[in-house]
């Protein structure tokens, strides 16, 4: 994987026969090679793991640790009570906090143990404050996995308190019977492993370390000694969960849980432990060195968690940075959720919509559900207030027939479904003379009506720049069952009297002029088949393969770029001619690229590095985001990223150790081959030889549509074709499989 490469930097580039892939430390330029033979701290060798084991081993004094990091983190603390600002950047954004607001309004989380709130600088109610903190901790995973993850069953955490690094874990009751409850550093959230009933420090998501108090009693921020041992605590879990198969691959950070009986706060900790120099005479020095200079510290404000009556305040902002960080923690572990926050937060925003409407006197009959059964708002239109005011769109409902008028005349609709697919909404409808063919309705809004929300622009480019783009297919004879057909677009005819002037205007009727586009066919998001069956197996990962490649080679014909690969965006259909057959589609082409100037849409889990760096496509870039959703849907771990800087990490990481080669070759050989190849262009100016992988992927596809063995035709495309492959990226380094 290349980093940083410009296009116009290909001048500079070397011979035909080099590698394009930048070489940094501990990432070899070889092609054969993951890891430089000359780093001196490689966590995947021998010398390495037994390094940091040792140093599992030495680092066990907090108070050493803190005396040698100290003086770093004073000067990142506020030097007055009058300075509130850190040096230390926040984990978490205000707009992320407010979303999960949203997120989980309604959602009840039922706290049995109060918190016991102390009016003296001494008490004696440490084992109810510690019932308190592990009840707290076991609302929120249960009611975090339950509202995001799955409704009914047991969530796959539990809560156990640990002494020191290292130390086993105890329940509340047994560290009050073994007398171990004064030496209890907090509680940790931990993976249940069905196979081992002992507790690991490896398994650990999250620990919420607690102490008498957080704060520096001044400027209310947290105090130095606060974290230094989050910090302590943050480097043994990840060294821990290095030097475990199990663990290496949830993640590089962690969130810290930082709280006292009243307040709380997160630190978010994480780094490469690959550049840790664990040949040092000096651990604590190595490590303090190593934090300084490679780790990522994020520290958030302390917030008030529970109230003078001990119970939390769920909707205020200490304890929803606590949320937040553990659903995170739990995506680190369990892989994304099958709802969204963002999804959630939508009935917020309907809310306030109807609300919206009944400030303005308009009168509104609200039909709430989920799963497809949107909310219905009648307008009444006599009144003085005009929906043009209103930057929303009237929502369309099954049975509903709406009069659509295109160039060649009127057509009538009726809606079957309606289509939800992450915050786009479609319809599935079909004409009054042809009930039996069903086509994909999109509704946008009048250009007079667009404002400048995000909203509002996922709207044009959902119907009036995806129109512009299949026109221009259709223009240019782009033609292919694995790409959208353009049906109709044209606009809305509303009923009654329209007293607009021109054409181009619109009346008071909240439909008119709105535009509409309807494409065939109608297919099933493939982020619903993956959320509803899992993984895809090998014959249907190299159909779903062939069939998208398929579609970005019909695209490049006509100089078009998707920008916006992603399992919303993919749909299968079922056609049954003779037998049930799989077919995939590209879809959703409104942020697709024609010029220079266009930019993508910005996916943090499925955007091109070269996307993400630059908001521009280069030629394999398309390829790319295919090769990561290909990753997805054979079972590979997606982490959640929240910045462009973190994706970019994951992707570095991912190609750097070849964990998507790894996954994709546990699945197909020729998959593997094609993420090898698509490795080698990335960031490249050259553009992908779509010709060679079709033919393979359509043999392999064709033997299986025929009952023969995959495995066997993938074994001998293994070794021929080398020379076909070689060389047809114009210049990028050969490879084998």
């Amino acid at each position: 994987m290349r980093f940083g490469f410009s296009l116009s930097d290909s001048e500079s580039m070397r011979g035909a026969g080099s590698s394009f892939r930048r070489s940094r430390a501990g990432i070899s330029p070889d092609r054969g090679s993951c890891v430089s033979t000359t780093s001196k701290s490689i966590p995947c060798s021998k010398r390495a793991s037994d390094g940091l084991r040792e140093y599992s081993k030495m680092i066990v004094d907090v108070e050493t640790f803190s005396s040698c990091i100290e003086d770093w983190v004073l000067q990142k603390l506020p030097s007055n009570s009058c300075d509130k600002k850190l040096l230390f950047k926040p984990p978490f954004m205000v707009d992320e906090l407010q979303k999960l607001d949203y997120a989980l309004d309604g959602v009840f989380f039922q706290q049995l143990f109060r918190m016991p709130y102390s009016h003296h600088g001494y008490d004696n109610s440490r084992e109810e404050k510690f019932l308190a903190l592990v009840c707290f901790l076991q609302t929120i995973v249960d009611g975090l996995w339950r509202t995001f993850w799955h409704k009914t069953g047991e969530p796959p955490f539990f809560v156990s308190c640990p002494r020191y690094p290292g130390s086993r874990f105890y329940t509340i009751e047994q560290a009050v019977s073994n007398g171990r409850l004064g030496g209890l550093c907090g509680a940790a959230v931990v993976a249940k492993v069905d196979s081992d009933s002992h507790v690991r420090w490896n398994d650990v998501l999250e620990l919420a370390l607690f102490k008498s108090d957080i704060t520096d009693g001044k400027s209310k921020a947290f105090s130095m000694l606060s974290i230094c041992e989050a910090l302590f605590y943050g480097f043994h879990i990840l060294l821990l969960r290095n030097l475990s198969k199990s663990g290496a691959s949830k993640g590089s950070s962690i969130y810290m849980l930082v709280l006292d009986s009243k307040f709380g706060g997160i630190i978010k900790f994480g780094g490469d432990l690959s550049r840790l120099d664990v040949n040092s005479c000096n651990p604590y020095h190595a490590v303090v060195e190593w934090i300084k200079n490679h780790a990522e510290v994020s520290v958030s404000p302390i917030d008030r968690v529970w109230n003078k009556l001990g119970n939390a305040n769920w909707g205020d902002v200490g304890t929803l940075q606590l949320l937040l960080a553990t659903y995170y923690s739990i995506i680190q572990w369990k892989g994304p959720p099958r709802k969204s926050i963002a999804h959630l937060a939508t009935d917020q925003s309907l809310l306030i919509q109807k609300r919206r409407l009944q400030c303005y006197g308009l009168s509104a009959q609200i039909q709430n559900g989920h799963n497809g059964q949107w909310e219905t708002i009648e307008l009444d239109h006599q009144s003085d207030q005009t929906p043009n005011k209103l930057s929303m769109r009237p929502n369309l409902k099954e049975g509903e027939v709406i009069r659509l008028e295109d160039s060649q005349g009127q057509v009538k609709f009726q809606i079957k479904d309606i289509i939800l697919v992450g915050d786009s909404l479609s319809y599935s409808a079909f004409t009054l003379d042809q009930p039996c063919k069903l086509f994909t309705l999109y509704v946008g809004v009048h250009p007079s009506r667009l404002e400048p929300s995000w909203e509002a622009m996922s709207l044009w480019y959902l119907v009036q720049r995806q129109t512009k783009i299949l026109n221009i297919m259709k223009q240019q004879g782009v033609s292919s069952k694995n790409l959208p057909e353009l049906i109709l677009s044209g606009r809305v005819l509303h009923s009654g009297h329209c007293s607009k002037q021109n054409p181009g205007d619109c009346c008071e009727h909240p439909w008119c002029g709105t535009p509409v586009l309807v494409t065939s066919p109608v297919g099933e998001p493939v982020s619903h088949i993956i959320a509803r069956y899992g993984s895809f197996c090998t014959e249907e990962a190299l159909r779903f393969c062939r069939d998208i490649l398929t579609s970005l080679k019909s695209a490049t014909s006509a100089n078009i770029q998707h920008g916006d690969i992603c399992p919303e965006n993919i749909v299968r259909v079922i056609s049954l001619n003779g037998r049930t057959e799989s077919l995939y589609i590209a879809v959703s082409w409104g942020r697709a690229v024609l010029e220079d100037r266009d930019s993508p849409a910005m996916n943090l889990q499925f955007s091109s590095v070269y996307a993400l760096q630059h908001r521009k496509l280069c030629p394999s870039s398309d390829t790319e985001s295919l090769i990561y959703l290909l990753y997805f849907v054979c079972g590979g771990e997606m982490q959640q990223q929240d910045s462009i800087e973190s994706a970019l990490r994951w992707r570095e990481r991912c190609w750097a150790k070849r964990m998507i080669q790894h996954q994709l070759g546990e699945v197909s050989t020729l998959l593997k081959a094609f993420a090898d190849y698509v490795d080698s262009l990335c960031g490249t100016p050259y553009p992908v030889d779509y010709d060679i992988w079709l033919r393979r992927l359509n043999r392999v596809v064709a033997c299986s549509d025929k009952g023969k063995c995959v495995e066997r035709l993938e074994t001998s495309l293994r070794f021929e074709d080398v020379a076909e492959t070689s060389g047809t990226s114009g210049g990028c380094s050969s490879f084998t499989y």
